[in-house]
Parts: C-alpha cells; sequence; structure tokens
C-alpha cells in the first residue's frame, strides 16, 4: 500500500470506525479521482483526492444517518427473535404462523405500514423516485443517479427533500422516528 493509500486509509478509519467502511471509502475516493480528474497535472491530485475522499466520507455519514432513522421507525415491525430479517418483512407475513400474536399489533402494524405508503404517494415523483431506489432497494448515489438519467447532487437533493417531506408528515400523524 502506497504511502498516500496509508494515510487515507488511517484518516478513513478513524472517522468510520470500520476498516470495511474505510477500505470501500478509500477506493470510491480513488475511482472517482481517476474517472473524473485523470487528465489534471500530477500536483493537483493529492488536494482532489483529499476533497473526494472527505466528501465520500461525508456521504457515507449521511447514508448511516438516513437508514438509523428508517431502521428504528421500521424496527418497531420486528419481533423481538428477528435479528438478522428484513422490517418490511414482518408486515405482510408469508404463512398465518408469522402473524402477530396480538390482533392489536398486526391491526397498528398495517395501519401504520398504509401511513407510510400514503406519504411517501403523496411525494413529487422524482423524490419518491429517489427515496425508493437509495432506501429501499438500496441502490447506491451513482446508480440512482443513472437510474434517473440525473447528477448525484440532484439525487441527493431529491433524497433529502423527501426524506424531510415524510418525516414531518409522519410526526404530524403521531408516528415517532
Amino acid at each position: 500500500m502506497a504511502d498516500v493509500e496509508r494515510r487515507a486509509f488511517k484518516q478513513a478509519f478513524f472517522a468510520l470506525q470500520n476498516e470495511a467502511s474505510a477500505l470501500d471509502a478509500v477506493q470510491d475516493a480513488m475511482l472517482k479521482l481517476s474517472e473524473k480528474y485523470s487528465d489534471r497535472p500530477i500536483a493537483e491530485l493529492q488536494l482532489l483526492f483529499q476533497r473526494i475522499l472527505q466528501n465520500v466520507i461525508r456521504d457515507a455519514f449521511r447514508r448511516r444517518k438516513i437508514r438509523s432513522a428508517w431502521t428504528t421507525l421500521l424496527s418497531a415491525f420486528s419481533g423481538p427473535d428477528d435479528d438478522d430479517s428484513d422490517p418490511l418483512d414482518s408486515l405482510v407475513p408469508a404463512d398465518s404462523d408469522a402473524l402477530p400474536k396480538s390482533p392489536e399489533t398486526l391491526t397498528n402494524q398495517s395501519q401504520t405500514m398504509k401511513i407510510i405508503e400514503d406519504e411517501i404517494a403523496k411525494l413529487p415523483a422524482r423524490q419518491r423516485e429517489a427515496f425508493i431506489m437509495r432506501y429501499w432497494e438500496d441502490m447506491d448515489t451513482a446508480e440512482t443517479a443513472l437510474a434517473m438519467d440525473c447528477s448525484e447532487g440532484s439525487v441527493k437533493t431529491h433524497c433529502s427533500r423527501a426524506t424531510n417531506s415524510l418525516a414531518n408528515a409522519l410526526k404530524a400523524r403521531g408516528i415517532k422516528l
């Protein structure tokens, strides 16, 4: 590993506190540098790389924050012994054995899911599209931008606005995040 890579990895690891995430961040930053700035003079590359790495780390923090908020909201739907399952799977049981024990719990879950679906349907089309691709389909920013035929910045803007709108709408309906 080159000296620049070692320093970048240490910086990313210190920020993200996870070796795999740090390696991914450094790799993403290097790919972005080579894709977008390969025509620049060598003297500029180190500063560009540092800026790109900082942005990749910030993006990782933003994704964690958003996923954490939605995971917290959706974790109310999981059973106590569902460690690795998707919370959305518990809303529509595949068989009758998977039904929650309490009819009240089942009713509350279905009503809450209906409210979430209604609020997502009320979002503007581009916000809804970006939100679903990023947070429910687990696509990254670049994949979503490619699918939506827009820039990564537009995807981030649409997702931010969708998340804020949904959070406010759910709070107004009495659903706490």
